[in-house]
């Protein structure tokens, strides 16, 4: 019997997850492929479209696609050996396949992980909408966000106000639902805010481009130095933060109305995020150059160099602030689920208890509401989180899952993918971590100096 079965609640078996009647809310009669792929695309595009143009100016053009390419490809296999090794035994959540493989221990360090990592997200998301429509200070400077620009500074212009407001009015209703087919259509939406952001730098660079006012960007690295060489490592982490999906893989492959779909749906949404991917970082380090900052939005505050520069600032920054706001119900899904169950793993699952449900979804949205509040630095952090948690959820664990092998349906492909998953998980967030530990420290002597 399945490890999660045997030992914690009996929602894998003995009651579906997800409720077929909602509360009187009609039949559900399960989730759409293309619903699926708007849900699973969403929790893909996050922030870390945002850092991707940085990674272009460091990597260059050429390597920069060909790791972009490559970190989808390793994102679709880890996904695939998950679903396949999932069926195996007979269990339908990550933590559940990650019990099944090394026990409780497995288990506890999975959802762990997924926590830190969604709770992490999810706070950079709602700093990012006070940045974007209140207020931010960078280097004593101070950035006006959009509403204050707008309309000036009042008591509901500042940061903590419009986070309050967008917490209480926004948030609130959106992470309410107990089904995450329900943010089908809102996810529809962020997916097609985050392709009129492409439309609008690509349409920007090409202008300038055909004015003769930009040059073709650098297609390869600039490495000049060691610490040159080694910072070229902090990308990965990034990179990695921008597939990390799978936490949502089993609760939208449970509510499908043919579960037999997952596996295209997740290629659909790979190769969709891709290309938004490759798109954004080269159109964006093409219209920026070398001026292209960590978090690209921060380019969009001054004056493009060509008509109506203003309107597309304001629709560029406004679009993704409402982008995040749809993406925040779908990494907030997963994490309630995880919280849930380290807190309560032999209760009944969290959709058919009301309290519970409401006191968790609470406390979790206070928490993060505190934390986009107090924590000053989202970039170090997201690095960091990158780096560890969100590592360990997309590559490590599926390469541990295969090598381990508990229900002997590893392939010799299987376990050659899985060797260069950890290889690179590993390696590569050692480096990240260093280099960007040796850059703080570097950094702080510096400025002493």
């Amino acid at each position: 019997m399945p490890f999660l079965d045997r030992k914690h609640r009996r929602s894998q078996r003995a009651v579906p997850l997800i409720p077929r009647d909602h509360h009187g809310g009609g039949e559900f009669d399960g989730a759409s492929f293309s619903g699926a792929v708007f849900n699973l695309s969403t929790t893909i595009v996050g922030a870390g479209i945002m850092a991707l143009p940085a990674t272009f100016k460091q990597l260059g053009v050429i390597p920069g696609v060909i790791i972009i390419v490559l970190a989808g490809f390793l994102t679709e296999k880890s996904i695939e050996m998950i679903l396949r090794f999932s069926r195996a035994a007979k269990t339908s959540s990550y933590s559940g396949l990650a019990g099944d493989t090394f026990s409780g221990a497995g288990r506890y360090l999975l959802q762990l992980g997924i926590v830190i990592n969604n709770v992490g997200m999810l706070v950079v998301y709602m700093i990012i909408i006070g940045d974007v429509l209140s207020e931010t200070w960078s280097q004593g400077v101070h950035h006006t966000g959009v509403v204050e620009e707008w309309f000036g500074l009042h008591w509901w212009t500042t940061r903590f106000s419009i986070l309050l407001l967008t917490t209480i009015f926004v948030f609130g209703p959106l992470v309410s639902f107990k089904r995450v087919d329900s943010l089908r259509y809102t996810s529809a939406l962020s997916v097609g805010l985050a392709i009129v952001f492409v439309v609008i730098i690509a349409a920007v660079a090409i202008v300038k481009m055909i004015n003769g006012s930009i040059a073709m960007p650098q297609l390869l690295p600039n490495v000049v130095d060691q610490a040159s060489f080694w910072k070229l490592f902090t990308t990965v982490p990034i990179l990695v933060t921008a597939y990390i999906c799978h936490h949502n893989i089993h609760p939208i492959e449970n509510e499908l109305e043919d579960p037999s779909l997952m596996k295209p749906i997740v290629r659909t949404s790979i190769t969709l995020c891709t290309s938004v991917y490759i798109a954004t970082s080269f159109f964006g380090f093409l219209l920026f150059g070398n001026h292209t900052m960590d978090d690209i939005l921060a380019n969009f505050d001054g004056d493009l160099g060509i008509p109506f520069s203003s309107l597309l600032n304001d629709i560029v920054r406004v679009s993704y602030a409402i982008h995040l706001m749809l993406v925040f119900p779908i990494v907030f899904y997963s994490l309630r689920l995880n919280v849930d169950g380290l807190l309560f793993p032999y209760a009944i699952p969290i959709v058919y208890d009301d309290r519970r449900f409401f006191s968790v979804t609470a406390g979790l949205m206070g928490f993060i509401f505190m934390g986009a509040n107090f924590v000053p630095s989202i970039w170090d952090a997201f690095q960091f989180t990158g780096a560890t948690a969100t590592v360990a959820v997309g590559y490590i664990f599926p390469a541990a899952i295969a090598l381990r092998d508990t229900r002997s349906i590893a392939t010799k492909h299987d376990r050659t993918i899985s060797w260069i998953m950890m290889f690179l998980a590993v390696s590569s967030s050692t480096v990240a971590i260093c280099s960007d530990m040796y850059s703080i420290v570097y950094g702080s002597k510096t400025a002493e100096a």
